[in-house]
């Protein structure tokens, strides 16, 4: 194969290099197209734009492959825990025990946020949406770690644990604040995903049951969150992060990012539009129907994705785990079997196969979370625990490439040519 490409502009030949991945992936390297003639490249929505090298997460949405560091989600899913995966994305390497203990550790000794920092919830309406407190009390974070801003090489290894476990218990603060409940503190005899649902649900007096299926779902979703390549918010964080800002606020800007009803929002949809279907009386054909017809304003959400073109394998694995969980919990729920139906109508339906409609990982995340009694407005924040580990590793790529640059972006400008200044009484 050619190792470059050819480009014809007005006569003019232009070589430009092919770079080729280690899955094979080929990309034409235009960086130094307007350079040598003045020409840039217009993508919209970076749709076919390779942003960077990375090393981290690799996507083959034809064919429905996700894979961390190379191993497949199906075997992480099957043997590890979020820790764990937490840690090989981060470190790039599955933990042995004793690395996973001293990972665990610093968790455990990281996980308490400054007192002076509850003085910071205080000032949030009572009706703010988690998302908000989460971006808001993760960038104000920063401000207590002044070595973020001096030393963030050095100390990248606790600055890391420290934000991974952080998150949850903002993450859990924005909850109780929400509902104006006391806060509840973590214990450092439970365990990374056992703690977050204990500082959720918890009363003083009373700590909540430990339910092991309940902790395995939660878990399992923070892991199908992990990473997922340079979707939206992850590309967020890689641009922040390239104007050397610090690891907190990077991450801040992710969750902005994530918190769009496009990103991490669409499980939320998701979980409205079954609603929807469930109380107006239809088992979900009427609605495959409506979905089909574009006069009808409506969309079978949770179906589809920018990458894959193949049945998402996250979602796969939330489908077993939901039959999983309710089975063991001995409990049923109206919004799983419409969303089954829909999927058995919709894998059948040539309108949907044609267009390559198959359900994504947020068609059956929602219901996993509302079986355990995870309210609505939380579930972008518990995607956004979940990425974390991601956002982090991605952040520390671009600290470490010797030719990171800041991310600027051109553009293609449509408005008015050369004007000039009027007078306000000519005007």
């Amino acid at each position: 194969m050619s190792k470059t490409a050819e480009l014809i502009l007005e006569g003019r030949s232009y070589q430009l290099p092919i770079v080729e991945g280690t899955e094979k992936e080929r990309a034409i390297d235009i960086s130094s197209l307007r350079g040598e003639s003045g020409y840039i490249t217009l993508d919209e929505g970076y749709v076919n734009t390779g942003s960077c090298r990375s090393q981290i997460t690799f996507i083959d949405g034809e064919k429905g492959i996700l894979r961390y560091r190379g191993i497949p989600i199906e075997e992480l899913a099957e043997k590890c825990s979020f820790v764990e995966v937490a840690h090989l994305i981060i470190m790039n390497k599955l933990p042995n025990r004793e690395e996973l203990k001293r990972f665990s550790e610093m968790l455990t000794a990281n996980e308490l946020l400054h007192e002076d920092i509850k003085y910071h919830f205080e000032g949030f309406p009572p009706n703010a949406h988690p998302m908000a407190i989460l971006s808001s009390m993760i960038n104000a974070g920063s401000c207590f770690y002044p070595e973020l801003l001096t030393e963030m090489r050095s100390q990248f290894d606790v600055q890391a644990a420290r934000l991974l476990s952080q998150v949850r218990t903002i993450a859990a603060f924005a909850y109780r604040k929400s509902r104006g409940l006391p806060i509840i503190y973590p214990k450092p005899d439970y365990r990374y995903t056992e703690n977050f649902l204990h500082m959720m649900f918890s009363l003083p007096y009373n700590d909540i049951e430990m339910k092991r299926e309940a902790v395995k779902a939660l878990d399992l979703i923070f892991l199908l969150h992990a990473d997922h390549e340079q979707n939206c918010s992850t590309s967020t964080v890689r641009m922040v992060a390239s104007a050397r800002s610090n690891l907190f606020a990077s991450a801040a800007a992710g969750v902005c990012a994530l918190w769009g009803s496009l990103h991490g929002g669409a499980n939320q949809v998701v979980i409205e539009m079954l609603k929807e279907i469930h109380e107006s009386g239809d088992d979900g054909s009427r609605f495959i129907e409506d979905a089909k017809n574009k006069s009808s304003g409506r969309r079978l959400m949770g179906f589809g994705h920018r990458v894959y073109k193949n049945y998402d394998p996250r979602a796969k694995i939330l489908k077993k785990a939901c039959d999983d969980l309710f089975a063991k919990l001995d409990r049923s729920d109206p919004l799983l079997d419409i969303a089954k139906r829909l999927e058995e109508a919709a894998l059948k339906d040539s309108y949907f196969i044609e267009r390559q409609l198959y359900p994504n990982v947020d068609f059956y995340s929602g219901i996993a979370m509302r079986a355990l009694g995870i309210p609505v407005e939380m579930f972008t924040v518990i995607f956004a625990i979940g990425r974390m580990p991601g956002w982090i590793a991605n952040y520390k790529e671009v600290m470490e490439d010797p030719n990171a640059r800041i991310s600027r972006p051109r553009q293609i400008y449509m408005g008015p040519t050369l004007n000039h200044f009027v007078p306000i009484d000519q005007r």
